[in-house]
C-alpha cells in the first residue's frame, strides 16, 4: 500500500518546510532517498521527533520504505526514554543527541539535508504492515505503543479529506508537536498523501500562525491552548485577526475546545473553528464537516467508514440521541490500530468483538452531533445519585468572565459519594469569590452539577498537547 500518494505527482511545486526552511516535492524525494540508503536492514526506526526539517524527512523515509517508525517526544525523561526504546527495541534511530545508557543501543543517524539519492521508490508494504508505533501518554502506568497499520492511515487521511474537502490545491500551516498523531500522521502525512503543502511553524507564535495564513495557507490545525492564544492576541492586533480570517479552515482537535474560545474567534474573525475527535489508537473518528454546521463543543459526525456506539454501564447500547444521557465511546472501523506492542493482555482489554471501548464519555445530540463530556477515569463524576461530566460545569465556569483556565474533578464525600472540585485560574489575577462561581454554574446548569468547592491555582498542569492532567491536580 502507498502511503504518500502525493508524493511522486508532483515535483517542482513545495511540499514541506519548517521554520522557513523547505524542500520541493522533488527534493523531498531525493532526500528521503538518502536516508533510505542509511536506514538498509533495519527492522524498525526511531525518530527523535524535534520539529524541524530532518524529522520530516526521516519520517517521510520510514514510512516509504515501509519501515516501521517511532516517533520519540524528545522532552521525555530518561526512565521514560529508556521505557521507550527498551519497549520498541528500534534498531536506528535518528537525530537523537543523546540516549541512555541501554544494554543494546540503536545505531545513530544523522540525516544531512544536503544529500540526494535516486529518485524514491516506495515499499510494497501490506495493508496490514505497521506504518507507526506512537506511545500513549502513559497517564496511567508506562506509555504503552500503539501499533497503527497502514491501512489505518490511509484510510483516515482519505476520510478526512473527504470531510473537509482536502485537496492538493489546500496548504496546511501549524506548530504541532510531531510526535504525536495530530502533528505526524494528520500534519504531515496528510497534505503529502494529498500533494498539497506543509508550513509548519517550527515553534507556535500566533503571529507566525496569523502571517502563514495571510501568505496563502488555507488550514490552520490547532489544540484549544494555541486558539485560546490566538483569541488574545486577535483582539489586539488587527493583523492576526485578518490572517485567521483568510484561512478556508481552522481546526481544533487533541482535546476540547471549550465553548468561550469557539465564540471569541467567531466574533473576532467571522470564523468558526471546526472540531474533530480522535485518539493515538483510533486515529480521527468524528469531524465536523467543512460544509455542515459548527456549534461549539460538538465533534460533529462519524467519518466515513467509522462507526460510533455509545455504551451504557451495563454493556448495552443508549440508543436515545437527547444530548444528556452519558455513555462511553465504542469504535469499529478500518482506522483502528491492530494492538499495543508487547501488550497482549491490554490490547484484549482495549479490544473486543472488534470494538475499542476508549474510555471517553460523549452524549449524541438529536442530528447524530456527538459531544464528548471527558475521560471515564477522571470525568464521570457521582454525586448525590447523579451522573455529571467534568466537562459541561468546566465550559460553564469558562463563561464567567473572571476565569480563565478551569478543571473540575470529583473527590469522595461521605454524604455525596463524590462532591464537585472546581480548580480555576483567574482572568487577569481578579479572583472571583468561590460562592459566586458556584452560583453561576448552577445558574448555567441543574443546581447539583455547581461546585462544592473551588480552588485557585497560577496555572492548569498541561501535557504537550495541551490537555489538563487531572491526575497532577491534589486532593
Amino acid at each position: 500500500m502507498q502511503l504518500l500518494t502525493g508524493l511522486a505527482e508532483r515535483d517542482s511545486e513545495p511540499a514541506v518546510s519548517v521554520a522557513g526552511r523547505g524542500l520541493a516535492y522533488g527534493e523531498l524525494r531525493e532526500a528521503a532517498a538518502a536516508v533510505v540508503q542509511e536506514l538498509k536492514g533495519a527492522a524498525r526506526v526511531a525518530v527523535w521527533a524535534e520539529p524541524t526539517l530532518e524529522t520530516c524527512v526521516a519520517s517521510v523515509a520510514a514510512v516509504c520504505a515501509g519501515i516501521p517508525l517511532v516517533p520519540v517526544n524528545p522532552k521525555l525523561g530518561r526512565a521514560e526514554l529508556e521505557h521507550v526504546l527498551t519497549d520498541s527495541r528500534p534498531d536506528v534511530i535518528v537525530g537523537a543527541p543523546s540516549l541512555p545508557a541501554l544494554a543494546d543501543p540503536p545505531r545513530r543517524v544523522t540525516v544531512d539535508l544536503a544529500a540526494r539519492s535516486g529518485d524514491l521508490r516506495a515499499a510494497d508494504a501490506g495493508d496490514e504492515e505497521p506504518a507507526l508505533i506512537v506511545y500513549t501518554s502513559g497517564t496511567t502506568g508506562r506509555p504503552k505503543g500503539a501499533v497503527l497499520p497502514r491501512r489505518a492511515v490511509a484510510s483516515n487521511l482519505d476520510a478526512l479529506a473527504g470531510a473537509w474537502a482536502w485537496t492538493a490545491a489546500d496548504v496546511l500551516t501549524h506548530g504541532l508537536p510531531l510526535f504525536h498523531v495530530h502533528g505526524l500522521v494528520i500534519g504531515l502525512l496528510g497534505p503529502l498523501r494529498r500533494g498539497g503543502a506543509l508550513r509548519h511553524l517550527g515553534r507556535f507564535e500566533p503571529a507566525a500562525a496569523a502571517a502563514s495564513l495571510r501568505e496563502g495557507a488555507t488550514m490552520l490545525f490547532g489544540v484549544p491552548t494555541m486558539y485560546h492564544r490566538l483569541a488574545r492576541a486577535a483582539a489586539g492586533d488587527a493583523a492576526i485577526a485578518d490572517g485567521l480570517r483568510s484561512a478556508r479552515l481552522l481546526v481544533s482537535g487533541s482535546a476540547p475546545l471549550p465553548a468561550p474560545e469557539f465564540t471569541r474567534i467567531e466574533a473576532l474573525t467571522g470564523q468558526q473553528i471546526v472540531e474533530r475527535y480522535g485518539l493515538t489508537e483510533t486515529l480521527m473518528n468524528t469531524a465536523v464537516r467543512a460544509d455542515a454546521p459548527r456549534r461549539p463543543g460538538y465533534v460533529g459526525v462519524p467519518l466515513a467508514g467509522v462507526s460510533v456506539r455509545l455504551m451504557g454501564d451495563d454493556g448495552a447500547d443508549v440508543e436515545t440521541s437527547d444530548d444528556e444521557t452519558i455513555g462511553e465511546v465504542a469504535v469499529r472501523g478500518p482506522n483502528l490500530f491492530s494492538g499495543y506492542l508487547n501488550r497482549p493482555a491490554a490490547t484484549a482489554e482495549a479490544l473486543r468483538d472488534g470494538w475499542f471501548f476508549t474510555g471517553d464519555l460523549a452524549t449524541r445530540a438529536p442530528d447524530g452531533y456527538w459531544r464528548i463530556v471527558g475521560r471515564r477515569s477522571t470525568d464521570l463524576i457521582k454525586t448525590g445519585g447523579y451522573k455529571v461530566g467534568a466537562g459541561e460545569i468546566e465550559v460553564a465556569l469558562l463563561e464567567h468572565p473572571g476565569v480563565l483556565e478551569a478543571a473540575v474533578t470529583g473527590e469522595p464525600d461521605p454524604d455525596l459519594g463524590e462532591r464537585i472540585i472546581a480548580w480555576v485560574v483567574a482572568e487577569d489575577g481578579a479572583r472571583p469569590a468561590a460562592r459566586e462561581l458556584a452560583d453561576h454554574v448552577a445558574g448555567e446548569l441543574a443546581p447539583h452539577k455547581r461546585p462544592r468547592e473551588v480552588r485557585f491555582l497560577d496555572a492548569l498542569p498541561r501535557n504537550a498537547m495541551g490537555k489538563v492532567v487531572k491526575q497532577r491536580l491534589g486532593g
